[in-house]
């Protein structure tokens, strides 16, 4: 898609942001009682609700857990009422089976499993309304939720995304991006990474790119990510302040 087409010649995106400039958010946590550890929050007009179990003693098939280390069990979902379209399969879609498979692979990456042998973390994220960066919605609220949870991590995982407006190399990355602009076709990156060490515990692309195109695109995801993770950080401490890390 051509850049004018997402971003204009004075630099500005359809929803007026500036390239690299995040969405607003919001985000709340200790939403349920009944769960032990939830959080919700929007990102633009993307809605997303994650609640926490655990670490709790295992169920179903024993065999399938690891012995030193706790079993990490996520679902991912989106609500029928999630987007325009009416969905008819709001459970058991491929592509939130594949989106829950990820956030079990980044909260592996995260969650200290080993301080629980044969134990069971269940995470459940459901997003609300979508419009836009679900992934990168679902592992915040996660990340989170975790934390709402007391299960300590190596660090407060955030997730970014980014895409290019353009192939010309001048043309900067835009950050988090809206449901328009992952509908354009654009090509797109996805990381979830732990700010204090900058490791990324997931990278996703929806198609190849030249080296230094990806490059750009990898470190405007990541800006995103580090740009939450100081929003997130923050709502941390107004619910310590709270009382909820008692």
């Amino acid at each position: 898609m051509a850049a004018p087409e997402l971003l204009s010649d004075e630099g500005f995106r359809a929803d007026g942001r500036r390239p690299g400039e995040l969405r607003k958010v919001r985000a709340r946590m200790g939403i349920f009682s009944q769960a032990d550890g939830s959080a919700y929050i929007e990102q633009g007009n993307t809605k997303a609700l994650a609640v926490v179990y655990g670490p709790h003693e295992l169920r179903g098939s024993r065999w399938k857990a690891p012995p030193e280390r706790a079993l990490v069990n996520s679902r991912f979902g989106l609500a029928p009422f999630s987007s325009g379209e009416r969905r008819r399969r709001p459970h058991g879609d491929r592509a939130c089976g594949e989106l829950g498979s990820r956030l079990q692979e980044t909260f592996e990456a995260t969650i200290l499993t080993h301080l629980f042998p044969r134990s069971q973390i269940d995470i459940y994220v459901q997003v609300l309304q979508s419009d836009g960066g679900n992934y990168c919605a679902a592992v915040n609220a996660a990340s989170l939720a975790v934390l709402d949870a007391g299960i300590p991590v190596r660090d407060l995982v955030v997730a970014g995304s980014a895409g290019l407006a353009s192939d010309e190399a001048e043309t900067p990355p835009l950050a988090d991006l809206s449901g328009s602009e992952e509908a354009s076709g654009a090509p797109q990156v996805t990381v979830a990474l732990l700010p204090a060490t900058g490791t990324l515990a997931s990278v996703t692309s929806s198609s190849r790119l030249h080296r230094e195109r990806l490059e750009a695109a990898l470190e405007a995801a990541s800006e995103a990510g580090r740009g939450l993770h100081a929003v997130l950080e923050r709502v941390v401490r107004e619910r310590l302040r709270e009382g909820g890390g008692e």
